[in-house]
């Protein structure tokens, strides 16, 4: 990347002080541009899904790898929960979405709290694995809570069979005038494909392991025995460990990667497979050398941009993430890693932007967290528009969490210093409601800021780019109008 004209900035950026200027390109075609990352970590895409509690889970993690990205477990969650949701994304189908499956006799009302935990927006009725009928929202509108869900399903059931290509699927659905259908095998449920999905298995290539399956990463903290934790989220089938604290430029977090690097060794030594370690958050060159010395192939990148974050107005550390992101990316080039530029993207524009600073893949939380996919129950505001809750992971929810074995002294003390946001409303955008669609939205503009760039590659992006410095009133001038002026 370079600067325009040869400017250097004289103080920090952040993403909104930038703008990529286009340059001669014989990329024609959004179509034409590879997204894969070079960091090991199987990605066909350059997202990663925060470990946060409220925004990772196992819906989240299956949905962005089949789309070509991963998802990091947090690692609040206890190990067994944690293996049973690697093995459930592991066993998750690469191009039909996992059903919600209830049976005939199961009340509406329990129906309609599963059915918002799928962007499909419907629910199987399932008998003996094979489908007797399909249950949406619009079949339990007005209908008694209590009357169970073969009354109101709708048993003209349309089912395709397994092995079709995507094009076929969507030709079929589309013929049939059905947004979604029950995929067989034999005549038991492997799943369902939707009209959308159809299409997007066109154009995205699941990110998978090298047995084919979908891959999904977990965290480890610098605290309590590293080393065995590492082992058991390695035994577990993890495709990328994450070491993770906010400040990882520190001597527990310089103890703790040798000895997760140890566990990782053994189990390549084991396995023949050698699993990416990632360690952050750092700011600064130094960090990111110091981190890739002892054992980081990747480093997180970001100290305070995150949405729920308010480490920099309660301490004022932090670094504006547009040059956190440049320097670090620099310094872990010259050190044969890579960095994952973590927090602070609200838009497409910035995904670029950070990718173009030389990030290989960008970190994604807050923005993923009003979406069908995130953990937790779909709720409603007054005016009825429906919210996911999240908060940050050293809030006093978070804390809480991760301390919930701890002594109650102990967990009284640790309860005093808290940081993030406890509670926050993150509506789910009615254009785009399912994670998927963001995706969507996400990877038309990063592909199209390639072909502004003329480069088919994320290499090529980062050495292509020309970046120049903008006041607010340029960022501004930039922002469609919604409304007339």
């Amino acid at each position: 990347m370079e600067f325009l004209n040869g400017l250097q900035p004289s103080h920090d950026l952040t993403y909104n002080d930038v703008f990529m200027v286009p340059r001669r390109s014989e990329v024609t075609s959004r179509f034409d541009v590879d997204l894969s990352t070079a960091d090991g970590t199987g990605t066909t895409l350059p997202l990663v899904v925060a470990n946060m509690t409220a925004i990772s889970g196992r819906r989240m993690a299956e949905t962005i790898a089949r789309r070509g990205g991963i998802a990091i477990v947090p690692q609040d969650i206890p190990l067994d929960v944690v293996a049973r949701t690697v093995t459930r994304v592991k066993a998750a189908h690469t191009i039909y979405d996992t059903p919600v499956t209830v049976p005939p006799s199961m009340t509406v009302g329990e129906a309609l709290s599963l059915i918002p935990k799928r962007a499909h927006g419907a629910a199987v009725v399932v008998d003996d694995g094979a489908p007797l009928g399909i249950v949406t929202e619009r079949d339990g509108a007005e209908v008694d809570r209590f009357a169970q869900v073969h009354e109101v399903m709708n048993a003209d059931l349309f089912t395709v069979e397994a092995g079709l290509s995507p094009r076929d699927y969507f030709d079929a659905l589309a013929t049939s005038h059905v947004p979604l259908a029950p995929v067989l095998d034999g005549g038991t449920l492997a799943g369902v494909i939707t009209r959308k999905g159809a299409l997007r298995s066109t154009i995205y290539t699941p990110a998978v392991d090298p047995g084919g399956r979908l891959v999904i990463g977990a965290a480890v903290g610098i605290n309590g025995d590293v080393r065995a934790k590492a082992g058991a989220l390695l035994d577990a089938g993890i495709d990328v460990l994450v070491v993770d604290t906010a400040h990882g430029h520190q001597i527990k977090m310089l103890s703790a990667l040798p000895l997760v690097r140890e566990a990782r060794d053994a189990f390549a030594e084991r396995t023949g497979r050698r699993i990416p370690i990632a360690a952050g958050n750092i700011v600064s060159a130094d960090g990111t050398g110091e981190l890739v010395e002892a054992g980081a192939d990747i480093v997180k990148v970001g100290v305070g941009p995150g949405a729920m974050c308010t480490t920099r107005m309660m301490t004022g550390v932090g670094r504006p993430q547009f040059s956190a992101v440049l320097e670090c990316a620099a310094a872990a080039r010259d050190a044969g890693a890579h960095v994952w530029a973590d927090g602070g993207v609200r838009y497409p524009r910035d995904v670029a932007l950070a990718l173009a600073a030389g990030a290989a893949s960008v970190m994604i939380g807050s923005w993923f967290a009003g979406t069908h996919e995130s953990p937790g129950d779909l709720r409603f505001g007054p005016d009825g528009r429906p919210y996911k809750e999240s908060f940050g992971m050293a809030s006093s929810r978070a804390v809480a969490n991760r301390t919930r074995d701890a002594a109650g002294f102990e967990k009284a003390r640790m309860a005093l210093f808290e940081e993030g946001i406890s509670t926050s409303r993150m509506f789910l955008d009615p254009d785009r409601p399912g994670v998927e669609d963001l995706v969507d939205a996400i990877t038309a503009g990063v592909r199209s800021s390639f072909t502004y760039a003329g480069a088919r590659t994320l290499a090529e992006f980062a050495d292509r780019a020309v970046v120049g410095l903008q006041s607010s009133a340029g960022y501004d001038e930039g922002r469609p109008l919604h409304a007339s002026w």
